[in-house]
Formats: structure tokens, C-alpha cells, sequence
């Protein structure tokens, strides 16, 4: 990208990767995935989401790693190709783009999934230190506590400071200081169901299909 010298010339190209990203990130692996194994519609199982612990609820562990894999795998594309042909400030905003595609995808209607693994994917491709800290605290605290939400909860909430104060990457941390916040708003009846105690641990298999908007990832 040539040097821009005022906003006019520059915010082509930060729409452009904002764009880019969430075209990659609105690809709903979950629900791909689930039709082409003949399971249906994924929205009408369990909690209705599209992410990877709702897949999961299909019985098929396969499926559900293959989602994972790529809504995480759209966010590091996002982020890696945008900064390899136009730097490191076009990463974040790619993938930015990434994962408000996946959490707000067109053709969906702009329901999407909870954003984890997408938030995941572009942690590992702009600092991927910070995204192995990630994981190793969500699987601390499912193990401890069990509950798919709470730990990822905890680890959105550490990774803006680990980045921020801990590593020096001020941009970054900035950037997932939003990503957090939106992955705690979509994660709101989790939350909910936590405070009351009636959220589901892991494995445990879901008493009723909620509304849309609940469930993990």
C-alpha cells in the first residue's frame, strides 16, 4: 500500500481490509459442515448456534473439530494475508473484519456464533504467543469449573491486558479490547444463566432448544 497522506487516500484501503475480513469471517463453517453431513440445519439443534460446541451436540466430534478449525482458520487468513501485502495496521483491521463477519454474517441475517474460535484465529496470526495463553486458560477453567462459557469469558478478559501491559502490543491489545467486549455482548445469556446457575457444563447435553441467540462459540 503506498504511504497515505490524509484519511482521503488511506480509508480505501482500510475498508477494503475491513471488507476482506468479513467476507472470510461471515463463512459459516458450522453450518456447511453439518448440511453436507446430513444433519440439517445446525440453527435447529440444541442452542440454535452456528459455533462448534452446538456441532458438537450433533454427536459427531469430527464435525464439530472441523468447525473449530475453520471459523478459527478464517481469522488467521484474515489477518495474514492482509499484513503480508499491506502491513501490520491492515491485520487488525482485517481482522476486525473477521470476526464481526463471523459474529454478524450477511447471509445469515447477521446471526452468527459467539466469535471464540474466530477470536482464536486472529489472536494466532497476529501474536500467536497470546493465543496459546489463551487456550491453555480455557482449558484451566474447564477443567476446573466445566463450563465452555465461563472459560472463555475469562480468557477474552485477560487477553487485552496480556497484551497491552504484558507484551507491549498496544495496537493489538486496543483491537481486542472491542473484540472481548463484543464476544461478552454475544455471549449475554450465557452470562445470564451462569449468575443463576442453570448454564450447562460441558458435555452435558441441552434440556431444550433456547432462542437463537444462546449457546457457546
Amino acid at each position: 500500500m503506498p504511504d497515505p497522506i490524509s484519511w482521503e487516500f488511506a480509508w480505501p484501503y482500510y475498508l477494503a481490509a475491513l471488507a476482506f475480513g468479513y467476507l472470510l469471517g461471515s463463512i459459516p463453517f458450522g453450518l456447511i459442515l453439518t448440511r453436507a453431513a446430513g444433519h440439517g440445519d445446525i440453527r435447529k439443534i440444541g442452542s440454535g448456534n452456528i459455533g462448534t460446541t452446538n456441532v458438537l451436540r450433533t454427536g459427531s466430534k469430527k464435525l464439530a473439530a472441523a468447525t473449530l478449525l475453520g471459523d478459527a482458520l478464517k481469522g488467521t487468513a484474515a489477518v495474514l494475508v492482509a499484513g503480508h501485502f499491506y502491513g501490520a495496521e491492515m491485520a487488525l483491521i482485517a481482522g476486525l473484519g473477521a470476526f464481526l463477519g463471523h459474529l454478524f454474517p450477511v447471509w445469515l441475517k447477521f446471526r452468527g456464533g459467539k466469535g471464540v474460535a474466530t477470536y482464536i484465529g486472529i489472536l494466532l496470526g497476529l501474536y500467536w504467543p497470546m493465543a496459546l495463553i489463551f487456550c491453555a486458560i480455557w482449558i484451566g477453567m474447564a477443567l476446573a469449573f466445566r463450563y465452555s462459557s465461563l472459560s472463555a469469558l475469562t480468557a477474552s478478559l485477560v487477553t487485552p491486558a496480556a497484551l497491552y501491559f504484558g507484551f507491549g502490543h498496544i495496537q493489538t491489545g486496543e483491537m481486542f479490547v472491542l473484540l472481548s467486549l463484543l464476544l461478552w455482548i454475544k455471549h449475554h445469556e450465557n452470562i445470564r444463566r451462569l449468575v443463576r446457575g442453570q448454564e450447562s457444563k460441558i458435555g452435558q447435553k441441552s434440556k431444550a432448544p433456547p432462542a437463537p441467540e444462546s449457546g457457546s462459540t
